[in-house]
């Protein structure tokens, strides 16, 4: 997820056009009920632009958003088609690659097993997987694999869940530790069946989860654990603790603790072949022509992965998300029906990354991470958010019960730069510059 840039929206013109502009009243405090039919008065004309900018223009064959207040059902603008050409028509169940917006799920899950008190925020590692006890450090982010230190500090869950473990990331690390990490089958996660240009020519996958962590565990960290900010694989890491701690598959515990309770019937690590037909199609931009490098009707993602990523790896529908960012509002009820402590999610949207790591510069500056997600602080505590590597962004707003989502499917993510175009436009028709 690419930083976000911190636009400076005047309130008072964001009061006078947003959702609550006639009332003169920003979001926090309002009622409820009269939040809601403020709300669904309005015809959301910001977020209306944006898509229609996107669509109409053929920069991409469709888009879907979504809003939603509290316990209320969601709206959704639904625009264009799930690829250029003979398609169906985009809607609030078309399955979308939300690659790193996996990263919140995870996290929360893990919320959940500390909650139940099968795991602790700061808790190392190793009481888990033993062969991350004793690390080595690279004396510097792209030094040779055999200049090293040992570590000084154990890798904790807290670390995993805010990306200061230590960690690299294929798409983030240079140098011989990437090269490393791609031998050892540790990439990012799947793009397509068939080598992209630009990409780094990536081994086979690492066979498992478990085999994920072992072969991590070999190779060096980047950073000295706790202290650095660093965009990393700690949220897939975290999927195999998961695994131990929950005595399941990382997969089935996601389906049984959140998925089946919330009733995300379309949420899954790959699509069944029956539900290809609503699989988008995933585009490269490149000189701002789209070309198709997943196709929805020959993804890799019919097949069943081999690693379960926890950073990167699901597919969804608007739908079946906000169910999800529904849950989270509440509290961690779905309907009447208890999913995740309240507890777990009241931790999980604040910032949780250690005292004195850096994080200027980084994804989360002027910000904190919590549990997979960014964290907002100051005016903006209670809001997380996060996007996906294809073109998904999302942000809920714990402490006043907004919750809002974008999707459309292309790469890279920063050619239309989603991630800060819908927050702001939603920020421009709900009066809520928090979101931003």
């Amino acid at each position: 997820m690419p930083a976000l840039t911190e636009l400076r929206l005047n309130r008072r013109e964001l009061l006078g056009r947003g959702a609550l502009g006639g009332l003169g009243l920003g979001l926090a405090g309002f009622p409820a009920q009269a939040l809601v039919a403020a709300a669904a008065a309005r015809d959301f004309p910001a977020i209306k632009a944006l898509l229609d900018g996107l669509v109409d223009s053929g920069k991409l064959p469709g888009a879907v958003a979504s809003i939603g207040f509290g316990d209320q059902p969601p709206q959704f603008i639904t625009r264009g088609k799930l690829a250029f050409g003979d398609a169906p028509d985009m809607t609030p169940d078309t399955l979308f690659r939300i690659y790193s917006m996996t990263k919140v799920v995870t996290g929360m899950a893990a919320m959940e097993l500390i909650e139940r008190g099968r795991l602790r925020l700061d808790q190392p590692i190793a009481d888990f997987l033993p062969a991350f006890g004793q690390m080595q450090v690279l004396l510097s982010p792209h030094a040779p694999l055999d200049q090293v230190r040992p570590a000084r500090t154990q890798i904790t869950v807290r670390h995993l869940l805010t990306h200061t473990a230590g960690l690299g990331y294929t798409i983030i690390q240079h140098g011989p530790i990437q090269q490393a990490y791609l031998a050892a089958g540790l990439g990012a996660g799947r793009l397509s069946r068939h080598p992209l240009p630009g990409t780094p020519a990536t081994p086979a996958q690492a066979p498992s989860l478990a085999a994920f962590a072992d072969r991590l565990a070999a190779l060096p960290l980047v950073y000295e654990p706790g202290t650095q900010w660093s965009y990393s694989v700690g949220l897939d890491l975290l999927g195999r603790v998961i695994e131990l701690a929950s005595g399941k598959s990382f997969d089935r515990f996601l389906q049984e603790t959140i998925f089946g309770p919330c009733g995300m019937a379309d949420t899954a690590f790959h699509v069944p072949g029956a539900k290809a037909a609503r699989l988008a199609t995933n585009y490269g931009i490149k000189d701002g022509k789209a070309l198709p490098i997943d196709p929805g009707a020959s993804s890799v993602y019919l097949e069943p992965p081999a690693v379960a990523f926890g950073g990167s790896g699901l597919v969804s529908t608007p739908r079946d998300y906000d169910k999800f960012m529904a849950m989270l509002v509440a509290g961690g009820r779905s309907g009447r029906r208890r999913v995740l402590g309240r507890g777990a999610v009241q931790q999980g949207g604040k910032n949780l990354v250690p005292s004195g790591a850096i994080t200027a510069g980084s994804f989360v500056d002027s910000a904190g991470n919590g549990a997979g997600a960014r964290a907002g602080i100051g005016t903006k505590t209670g809001v997380i958010g996060w996007s996906g590597a294809a073109g998904t962004v999302f942000r809920v707003d714990l402490a006043r019960g907004i919750r809002v989502a974008c999707y459309t499917q292309y790469m890279p993510s920063e050619a239309y730069a989603i991630y800060d175009t819908y927050p702001a436009a939603a920020a421009t028709d709900l009066a809520a510059p928090q979101l931003i």
